[in-house]
């Protein structure tokens, strides 16, 4: 039995989740630089939670509604991300955001202080956390929801991927 995309979200939300936190609780720990400007890294933070909150959930929704219906049984693997690729996109963008970092002392500054830091490193994984606590629950009880009112089991079908997007498929429930 494939999973279905509810499943597959909670399971990659969390795993992305934890990757974020971990990432935040190293950079935090190893560097002091990380800490500074902390309103200004909680605003990006909050912008960063706002768009995934408006945004994401409306692409969500556009995926839903060009689903494809699929036949009892004809829903494949359900198309899942490895797990342990999950962290992968975020990891690189903190090694770019931490390579930016090293070599600050040539860049911009303002105040005297090079614009790359570690807190540059810090909003990346914590920005991974919080895209990860939305998939997992924000977009998770979306689709619920919605598989509730339309009596629908979605699943991801094959031709997803991170520059295709979800493909989404769904089998009436009986």
């Amino acid at each position: 039995m494939a999973p279905t995309y509810r499943d597959r979200l909670r399971a990659e939300g969390l795993v992305l989740a934890a990757a974020g936190v971990a990432g935040s609780a190293v950079v935090l720990a190893a560097t002091s630089q990380s800490r500074r400007w902390p309103l200004h890294s909680a605003a990006q933070l909050a912008l960063g939670a706002a768009l995934v909150a408006t945004v994401g959930r409306r692409k969500l929704r556009q995926e839903m509604d060009a689903a494809v219906e699929l036949q009892p049984g004809a829903e494949g693997g359900g198309d899942p991300t490895p797990l342990w690729r999950v962290p992968l996109p975020p990891a690189a963008l903190a090694l770019l955001a931490a390579s930016s970092t090293l070599s600050a002392d040539r860049g911009p500054r303002f105040r005297g202080q090079p614009l790359a830091g570690w807190d540059a490193v810090l909003r990346a994984t914590a920005a991974t956390a919080l895209a990860g606590i939305a998939q997992a629950l924000l977009f998770e009880r979306e689709v619920a929801q919605a598989e509730t009112i339309q009596g629908r089991t979605y699943y991801r079908i094959a031709g997803s991927g991170p520059f295709a997007g979800t493909q989404l498929g769904y089998t009436r429930r009986g």
